[in-house]
């Protein structure tokens, strides 16, 4: 075989990745015009439709050179275009994502102001109510995760609270922070589309909303984090927190959303473990959670999964103060405590 017969097919297989990258880098470009939160929606889509076209012919119909080029030019400027997009603190925010949380650590003793307590009557009909709570470090003696479903699969919305004695659960939620008129939308969450929140607040608020008024469905699982480790991840959250209220971030749906960042901070606090495709498909993180032995694990896990479903608790103690014990009444206790 001479040497041109074994170069045809390294050839070939070289032209088949351009391609590909060449399709991939169309379509984060189409898509990414398509999402700019600079033009308006019909604007969006009309100018992404036109680079498609011109660009589909440029690259795969035209024998010219002009034309790969000009969509070569058109992908740096759209690019460049699109790191000119930058977060902010001041836009037009829904009632619920309106107040920035913060918290303030101040040896042992904790200042929270933006505490979400709303009284809901329906998903969109509640009374706003941001508090300011004050709760001792020292007093934090262990972690519960929430999982929570909009409709059955793969994906869900993940989020802590933190025990406190003689005080109420502190929930927080990382989320998008939309602006009014919008609602979560998981592709435009790729592209610079939603600010970053951390929802600090009241179970009867976080988890209400979503057992109750909104149907999903959740689950509440105990954990085994001991009261130091739940400490040093609070004050993780606790930075955080406070960074975003001085500077904002952009959420994004793969690197920069809630089950990732739950991840990126129990790093830090000393887990060790490599990414997990639960942690990506985070429907599935209770599994992680249970093969990792962070919660119960004597019983099978169906039936901790079962058991750790709280709709119905939920929905009865409705508007009780003991909301907070209600949920937990039943709920399975791992056996062990880690430090």
């Amino acid at each position: 075989m001479t040497a041109a017969n074994w170069l045809r097919p390294v050839r070939f297989l070289l032209r088949g990745c351009l391609q590909l990258l060449a399709a991939l880098a169309l379509a984060w470009e189409v898509l990414a015009i398509a999402h700019f939160p600079l033009l308006a929606a019909p604007w969006r889509w009309a100018l992404a439709a036109a680079v498609a076209a011109f660009s589909l012919w440029g690259l795969w119909i035209s024998r010219r050179r002009w034309p790969k080029a000009a969509v070569l030019a058109l992908w740096f400027g759209c690019w460049l275009a699109w790191t000119s997009v930058q977060p902010s603190l001041d836009r037009n925010w829904r009632p619920e994502v309106a107040v920035m949380p913060r918290i303030a650590v101040y040896g042992d003793r904790i200042r929270i102001t933006g505490y979400r307590n709303f009284d809901y009557r329906s998903p969109d009909e509640f009374t706003p109510r941001f508090e300011t709570r004050e709760l001792r470090l020292s007093q934090l003696r262990s972690l519960d995760f929430f999982l929570s479903y909009w409709h059955p699969g793969p994906v869900g919305h993940t989020f802590l609270s933190f025990n406190f004695d003689g005080a109420a659960p502190v929930s927080i939620s990382i989320e998008t922070r939309p602006e009014v008129g919008e609602g979560f939308d998981p592709l435009a969450s790729l592209f610079s589309h939603f600010e970053l929140i951390y929802v600090v607040g009241d179970e009867r608020d976080l988890v209400r909303v979503r057992s109750n008024y909104r149907k999903e469905d959740v689950y509440l699982y105990r954990t085994n984090v001991g009261s130091d480790a739940a400490r040093r991840l609070f004050l993780v959250y606790a930075e955080r927190i406070d960074a975003l209220a001085e500077r904002a971030e952009f959420y994004h749906l793969l690197s920069n959303n809630c089950t990732i960042n739950i991840l990126r901070y129990a790093n830090r606090i000393g887990r060790e473990g490599r990414l997990d495709i639960r942690h990506v498909l985070n429907g599935f993180s209770d599994r992680y959670l249970y093969r990792a032995g962070i919660i119960d694990t004597s019983l099978p896990f169906e039936e901790l999964r079962a058991r750790s479903h709280i709709n119905a608790a939920a929905q009865a103690a409705d508007q009780a103060p003991d909301f907070s014990a209600r949920i937990r009444t039943g709920r399975p206790l791992p056996a062990t405590v880690l430090p």
